[in-house]
């Protein structure tokens, strides 16, 4: 697999535990890419940051998010209106899009969940209760970011 080549040229790990993995298929497969990734973000950012990285890749892709790394926006209490934001104008103000246009449009498509939910409803609200214990907004199937006040 390309997995493999990539692991024995861009990595220190030891020919024989690379060897070892020839053998993997299937889920396995995927246990050498977050060997790959690990080890390529460990020489680019050092260990610490590649554990860090590898706990919210988990957290997000695993199940059991882990909220602690995840890009987040603390919005200002002056966009709480009627009790709550709106999620165009908390997807603007975390980044997520470019302009409301952009948000509602994603929003329509599909493309955004909040907190596991998807959400099409360009008019959502999200509660101020909710946002002081943290939202988090996916975009797309890979950009997380948790938005609170």
């Amino acid at each position: 697999a390309d997995v493999l080549k990539c692991i024995r040229m861009l990595t220190f790990l030891p020919l024989e535990q690379i060897d070892e993995m020839d053998h993997w298929q299937g889920e396995q497969l995927n246990q050498a890419k977050e060997i790959l990734a690990f080890e390529l973000t460990k020489m680019v950012h050092g260990e610490a940051e590649a554990e860090k990285a590898q706990a919210t890749a988990r957290g997000l892709f695993g199940g059991a998010a882990d909220h602690e790394n995840m890009p987040a926006t603390a919005l200002d209490a002056s966009l709480v209106k009627d009790g709550g934001v709106g999620l165009l104008t908390a997807m603007v103000a975390a980044g997520l899009c470019g302009s409301n246009r952009e948000a509602r449009q994603l929003v329509q498509q599909g493309g955004v969940l909040v907190d596991g939910e998807k959400v099409t409803d360009p008019k959502t609200m999200l509660s101020e209760e909710a946002l002081r214990a943290g939202v988090v907004i996916k975009k797309g199937k890979k950009v997380y970011h948790k938005v609170m006040l």
